[in-house]
């Protein structure tokens, strides 16, 4: 059987058993137990419609198991009678399952691995390939993330803040195992952007895709880091680039700024750039205050910090450095990129180091220690030859 399909009716008949009053762990097993019986019965011919088969065999393996639990009767009374394999309504099931997903009862990564098993449609093993852990272990967090969640029903519409930043930590998790996540975020966003009319979910749909255009250039072979000012901007795919400006301007059309469309303004300037130099740092900076008056977020500070640097001199941005808390992660790697532009190389050759130190970052602590090396190994061509007499000047400036 097609595996595509199995990750795209999968969790369509989930919402659906959802939306019927099904409780969510029952429902995920009854959807299991469906899939599996699929995979023997159908072969390589699946029926005209195997959404209404699976949601017919879905729905009862779930009575079944409902008929086998004195406190669940009650659910299978208020069932009248078992829908047939017809034509099936998608309504809002799939919007219903993004919000369930993202509970604010849930923790982060268990939000994360539940929507990749229940929105996503992705194997247990699967997910736990893809965050490197055991098997067994992802399947206990998934299996909590289902009784937390079992019960729950909404009376109001769902925080859609809530669901992107859920997206938003999946897209970040990149590539790990047999399973692309930051390309399964981009397919779960598309996939909300199509249940919810909400210009930040195009937001965060826009930023994906300005990234995700990046991606190829990012690294070399071996595994190392590639700055942003020296990759190779050929390598840059620019039907994403363009993809994602066009949702983007579709979402500020809307007149409704929020913090993933600021993000992807931000984006979308250094897509559109063609070469780093001509890089627009000024309206960058625009664009962070746009996102720190949003949001006020640290990181959000200290990236501005960047953009100043970049746009009024590295010592405008030491000066727009000091103003925030030092325990802000990467401050010691953004203060040694600023004074090795100031020429303080010494300086910045100890926060490289220092920076490397409190990465936990394997790619980007080896970077920080190259950076560090090569401060240092200026400083040393600065200082050689020695200074025996006036026949051996050593000048600083001519290096």
């Amino acid at each position: 059987m097609d595996p595509d399909l199995v990750r795209t009716l999968g969790p369509q008949v989930l919402a659906i058993l959802l939306r019927r009053g099904a409780d969510f762990a029952a429902a995920e097993d009854a959807v299991q137990e469906a899939l599996a019986a699929a995979f023997t019965e159908w072969s390589d011919r699946p029926p005209h419609d195997a959404k209404g088969w699976l949601v017919a065999v879905a729905w009862r393996k779930f009575v079944d198991a409902a008929r086998s639990e004195t406190a669940r009767r009650r659910r299978e009374e208020a069932t009248a009678a078992e829908p047939g394999t017809g034509d099936v309504v998608d309504a809002d099931d799939s919007l219903l399952l993004y919000f369930l997903c993202a509970h604010p009862a849930l923790s982060p990564s268990s939000a994360v691995a539940l929507t990749l098993r229940a929105v996503g449609g992705l194997t247990t093993r699967q997910i736990a390939e893809a965050y490197l852990v055991p098997e067994a272990t992802m399947a206990q967090r998934i299996s909590r993330a289902k009784k937390t969640v079992s019960g729950k029903r909404f009376t109001r519409p769902g925080d859609v803040a809530t669901v992107l930043r859920t997206l938003y930590l999946v897209f970040n998790e990149g590539y790990s195992g047999d399973v692309d996540l930051a390309a399964e975020a981009i397919r779960l966003t598309r996939g909300l952007q199509e249940a919810v009319d909400h210009p930040e979910v195009s937001g965060l749909l826009a930023l994906m895709l300005l990234h995700h255009a990046r991606r190829e250039a990012r690294t070399t072979a071996d595994g190392r880091l590639i700055p942003l000012a020296q990759q190779d901007r050929g390598r840059w795919d620019r039907t994403l680039i363009v993809e994602g400006i066009d949702v983007l301007q579709a979402a500020l059309a809307c007149d409704r700024l929020g913090e993933f469309q600021a993000q992807a303004a931000i984006a979308a300037l250094h897509a559109d750039a063609p070469t780093a130099a001509e890089t627009d740092w000024v309206q960058i900076v625009e664009w962070y205050d746009e996102l720190v008056a949003l949001t006020d977020s640290p990181v959000a500070r200290l990236n501005r910090v960047v953009a100043v640097g970049e746009a009024d001199g590295a010592q405008a941005g030491l000066a727009a450095l000091s103003e925030l808390d030092p325990s802000v992660p990467r401050y010691a790697a953004v203060a040694a990129y600023l004074h090795e532009c100031s020429g303080e190389l010494a300086m910045a050759a100890q926060l490289y180091a220092e920076a490397a130190d409190r990465s936990r970052n394997l790619a980007e602590r080896n970077h920080l220690i190259t950076q560090a090396a090569r401060v240092r190994e200026q400083i040393q061509s600065r200082s050689w030859p020695p200074n025996n007499g006036p026949d051996h000047p050593r000048s600083t400036a001519s290096h």
